[in-house]
């Protein structure tokens, strides 16, 4: 059935009302829960005095989050400030050059940040894959480039390199890991495009113009190295209609909501709970769900800030960067889950998309989704939590395709079409739901611990049986038919711009 099926409005205000209140009384038991333990003292090391005008303390357990905009705030706001003005300048005085100066910046700021034993060692690495490059096998750059990205994730490789890079400061091991990683990724880019590239070689000089730009260099977003070259050395520097307006308030919004988010933390302390099992024993099964639940939404909101940051910065350069990944909220099928739209383009590209293909056949799509999640955990680190996350989020990615194919034979394929559009979508809305809570459970694993995910799995699939399973079930329900709701108006209002774009067309042949 298609994505346009309508639902009756009042339908529709009833599961805005459901998800409401069950999202605000989720948010009271937390809050709750914050107030009453704040003293405890699992919590001492997490929650610290916050910002005078609340009096309240705040939880600081995301040691990225503050280190983006607590501590380490002035000292990137600085080198992303310096690029700005130093490319801009070079960028009107030569423009064809600019993608040059974009890396000689680079390349100065991580020499004097982290040293010339790290600088030569990603310049070390980025020869060795360039030389793989050459020879223009797509198997052999793949296996010259995990294998470099082995070195930095296994022991004692990536002791030994470290060790090679000199100075102790609290973001050495973040930025060795960062800068190493992605240049490894944006390396294995380069070295595939290569194989492409039917007349010649792209240069090393190319190589380092695309590794070396600041911006992408320790945090990611990836940008593949077909569409990062053609971008950078584009001298059509022109701007679109309102772009600068657009830029502008893209920076206010993501100002707006990291002192959101900061002032959240002073009352809901939504990370340093699920560390404190002995607490989380105690709470109310819906409880458990919203806390598992938030703790998702603000990943997602730290990777959309952080690399919304970037992407204003790299959009100032005339870049199109990745965009935010897909809220947590939209999110009811596997094969659009991802926390890094990076990397999942990336990924999908060279791998998922390039070995399954239309994702129609059961073989090919098993093979593209261990293949894919196998480089997946080689990039997160080898370890007992990364190996389970990647089998379920495997299994889940191959579990949707199963049962489509199984509910597309007859005679369930009759049945639906005889029930209607809107009673299919709701049908669908009940399997959406459950398989909502399997990304949220499987990808709590990632952000919490093992005890915590369990713990969840266990209160609202047995023990909560079948009062608080059927409840956080029928909320998940509403929210997924507010969200295919707002898929359908995007569906509709996209037709109707295509509409008036052939008849404008029309008129004026």
């Amino acid at each position: 059935m298609g994505i346009k099926a309508a639902l009756p409005r009042y339908e529709l205000y009833l599961y805005t009302a459901v998800l409401g209140v069950a999202l605000i009384w989720a948010g009271s038991w937390i809050f709750e829960a914050s107030s009453e333990n704040v003293n405890r003292k699992a919590f001492k090391e997490s929650v610290k005095p916050g910002w005078h005008y609340f009096g309240r303390k705040m939880d600081v357990a995301d040691f990225e989050w503050i280190m983006w905009f607590t501590t380490f705030r002035n000292h990137i706001l600085f080198a992303l400030a310096g690029h700005v003005i130093f490319a801009k300048i070079f960028s009107l005085i030569a423009p064809k050059h600019r993608s040059l100066i974009f890396a000689i910046y680079g390349g100065l700021a991580v020499l004097v940040t982290m040293g010339w034993t790290f600088m030569a060692l990603v310049v070390s690495h980025c020869f060795v894959l360039y030389s793989v490059a050459l020879v223009k096998r797509k198997w052999l750059c793949f296996a010259a480039g995990l294998s470099t990205l082995a070195s930095i994730k296994l022991e004692p490789y990536n002791s030994w390199q470290e060790a090679l890079v000199t100075g102790s400061f609290d973001l050495q091991d973040i930025l060795f890991y960062g800068g190493c990683g992605f240049s490894i990724i944006r390396c294995m880019s380069f070295a595939l495009e290569n194989c492409e590239k039917k007349d010649g070689n792209y240069t090393f000089c190319d190589l380092l113009k695309y590794n070396f730009y600041l911006p992408f260099f320790f945090f990611g977003p990836i940008m593949t190295f077909d569409r990062f070259h053609a971008q950078a050395n584009n001298t059509k520097l022109a701007r679109k209609e309102r772009e600068m307006w657009n830029i502008t308030t893209k920076a206010l919004l993501h100002l707006g909501v990291i002192l959101l988010v900061d002032i959240f933390f002073h009352y809901l302390y939504i990370l340093t709970i699920p560390g404190d099992m002995k607490l989380v024993t105690k709470l109310s099964d819906p409880c458990l769900a919203g806390l598992a639940y938030f703790n998702l939404v603000y990943d997602w909101v730290k990777a959309a800030v952080m690399f919304g940051v970037i992407n204003t910065v790299s959009t100032l350069d005339h870049l199109d960067p990745p965009q935010p990944p897909k809220c947590i909220t939209m999110l009811y099928v596997f094969a659009e889950t991802h926390f890094d739209r990076g990397i999942n383009d990336w990924l999908c590209k060279y791998v998922y998309d390039y070995i399954g293909g239309d994702h129609d056949k059961i073989f090919k799509e098993l093979l593209a989704t261990f293949c894919t999640f196998a480089i997946t955990t080689l990039w997160l680190g080898p370890c007992e939590l990364v190996y389970i996350w990647s089998f379920f989020n495997c299994f889940g990615l191959n579990f949707e395709l199963w049962v489509a194919k199984f509910f597309s034979l007859p005679p369930f394929s009759t049945i639906e079409y005889a029930m209607g559009e809107a009673m299919s979508r709701r049908i669908r809305g009940v399997f959406n739901a459950a398989n909502f809570w399997a990304i949220v459970l499987y990808n709590v694993l990632s952000l919490n611990n093992l005890d915590f995910a369990k713990m969840v799995g266990r209160r609202l699939i047995f023990k909560g049986f079948p009062l608080s399973s059927l409840s956080v079930l029928m909320v998940t329900y509403c929210g997924v038919q507010l969200v295919k709701e707002r898929e359908r108006q995007l569906v509709l209002q996209e037709e109707a711009e295509q509409a008036k774009a052939v008849e404008a067309k029309e008129k004026a042949e």
